[in-house]
């Protein structure tokens, strides 16, 4: 049982798949529900701090280099254009735009992509953390409920 946990709380700290597929998993796994949900916000939000913190410097050392400067520049990019667009569409509620960006479910964003075009934008530590706590809350409830649903009919259907 701790296992299936350990891998719910791993998972939800993977770049891109975040909580977005941990939460699937973990009811896929016949986990609850409400556990899975709080185990994947603390593991999608421990890395925060450390990405807002270290990831923009990493990324800029590591861009040049020869087995990892494709993914670095990418990162990079990615975190670039999310944080251009985010800024354009946004304008002074920044921090609001940031929390849907996080929070809404969609390929390309999440607090790993939030967090680091927060960082890129020279945001406030304390307003990245907010939004990005605020976007893994909702995304978590987007997911639970989809899940809950998915699984629910499967159940149905099979049972």
């Amino acid at each position: 049982m701790l296992t299936k946990y350990l891998y719910v709380f791993f998972v939800s700290m993977v770049p891109l798949i975040e909580l977005r597929g941990a939460i699937p998993i973990g009811v896929g796994l016949g986990l609850p529900l409400s556990t899975v949900y709080i185990i994947s916000i603390i593991g999608n939000m421990l890395p925060v701090p450390f990405i807002y913190l270290f990831a923009r410097a990493v990324l800029e050392w590591g861009k040049d280099k020869p087995v990892i400067g494709k993914f670095f520049t990418f990162c990079l990019e990615k975190g670039e254009k999310g944080g251009k667009k985010l800024q354009a569409t946004a304008g002074r509620g920044l921090v609001i735009a940031l929390l849907l960006f996080v929070g809404i479910p969609l390929p390309g964003t999440g607090a790993w992509t939030g967090t680091l075009a927060a960082s890129i934008l020279d945001m406030k530590f304390r307003d990245t953390l907010i939004a990005c706590m605020g976007g893994v809350l909702l995304a978590g409830v987007i997911m639970g409920s989809v899940s809950a649903g998915l699984f629910g009919a499967l159940g149905a259907v099979m049972g």
